[in-house]
């Protein structure tokens, strides 16, 4: 196993403007092709319903997939959305895919639908159920992915399979959860960093160590944008900003071409959003982002980032990636827990 600091790839799959799902798909692979051959940790897709930008939808489908043409990369779900879905039914789909590429699957839950009422009664999820079921669930989703002899009904594939499970969030919840359980903790600090501290800090205080993870390992969303230069960097960062600000006004639409200057361009509440998401972000060249990372661990003390990075052109995307393995060797593990 590589000593270095753990880095992994968030991929959500971006449908940028004049493309398709079948050419999203393609630079999947191309991506997860070289995140394999470098030295990266996790290769994750996310469940998304009704995006018109993000092709992942069927994200078991796509997980299996991408571990098809890739050989050494753990590949799963960050995350798959527990309550559109019977416990049962993902142990089985996630029990199927570590049939196929033993210890290779990993699986991120999530609590929140991931969808609008709409989708969600598309989706026909029960839309009077009690968020609070998502502890029952995740408790029975580890059961049927466990040797336990007593199952009322055995999922096959599934049982004992063992999937390593993460719990995902971005509150103080998924925190609770995770650390009541004694799992492994993703946040969700790529777009929501604002309980981010604070859900460590309760991760790690309230941690009780299980059968299924001894100390407590916290992986945080972390966006980085690379490129030759700052200047350049910043403009190829712009088609996700367009997108971020678009979906938090409602109106999710799919990647853009970058824009020049978008942040100074845009109105009051365009700079607010960037403003907030900025703080989880590394965005230049390689000595820019390497010292941005850097710092971003040191100030959280993260045990794993998963990087992700949504620019228009694929190739760019490729590059950037490629700048962020090349810093990957000078990245180290903050000497302190600092909360």
């Amino acid at each position: 196993m590589s000593s270095l600091y753990p880095l992994s790839v968030l991929d959500l799959a971006p449908i940028v403007q004049g493309s398709s799902p079948a050419e999203s798909f393609k630079n999947t692979i191309q991506l997860a092709q070289q995140a394999d051959a470098g030295q990266f940790t996790r290769y994750w897709l996310a469940e998304h319903h009704g995006m018109v930008g993000i092709a992942s939808a069927a994200t078991s489908v796509l997980i299996a997939h991408v571990a098809n043409h890739t050989q050494r990369i753990r590949v799963g779900a960050g995350g798959i959305m527990l309550p559109n879905h019977s416990p049962l039914v993902i142990a089985e789909q996630f029990g199927t895919l570590e049939s196929l590429f033993p210890n290779r699957i990993d699986l991120g839950l999530g609590r929140a639908p991931g969808s609008d009422q709409r989708t969600a009664q598309a989706l026909r999820r029960n839309l009077q159920s009690d968020p609070n079921e998502f502890p029952h669930d995740v408790l029975e989703l580890l059961d049927y992915l466990s040797n336990a002899p007593q199952q009322p009904v055995p999922a096959v594939p599934g049982k004992g399979t063992n999937v390593p499970v993460w719990i995902l969030g971005s509150s103080l919840f998924g925190a609770q959860l995770a650390a009541m359980l004694g799992l492994p903790y993703a946040f969700a600090s790529h777009f929501a960093p604002a309980q981010m501290m604070d859900a460590i800090a309760v991760y790690r205080s309230q941690f009780k160590p299980s059968e299924y993870l001894a100390k407590p390992h916290v992986m945080l969303g972390f966006n980085v944008f690379a490129a030759d230069t700052d200047e350049k960097a910043h403009y190829l960062a712009s088609s996700w900003q367009q997108s971020f600000v678009s979906l938090r006004q409602g109106r999710p639409i799919q990647l853009p071409p970058p824009v020049a200057n978008y942040i100074e361009r845009s109105a009051d509440i365009g700079q607010a959003v960037m403003e907030h998401a900025l703080k989880c972000a590394a965005i230049g060249s390689l000595d820019t982002i390497t010292q941005q990372t850097q710092a971003f661990i040191d100030k959280t003390g993260a045990d794993e980032l998963m990087v992700t990075c949504n620019m228009f052109d694929q190739q760019a995307r490729l590059e950037s990636y490629a700048l962020l393995a090349q810093a990957h060797k000078q990245l180290r593990p903050a000497p302190t827990v600092n909360l």
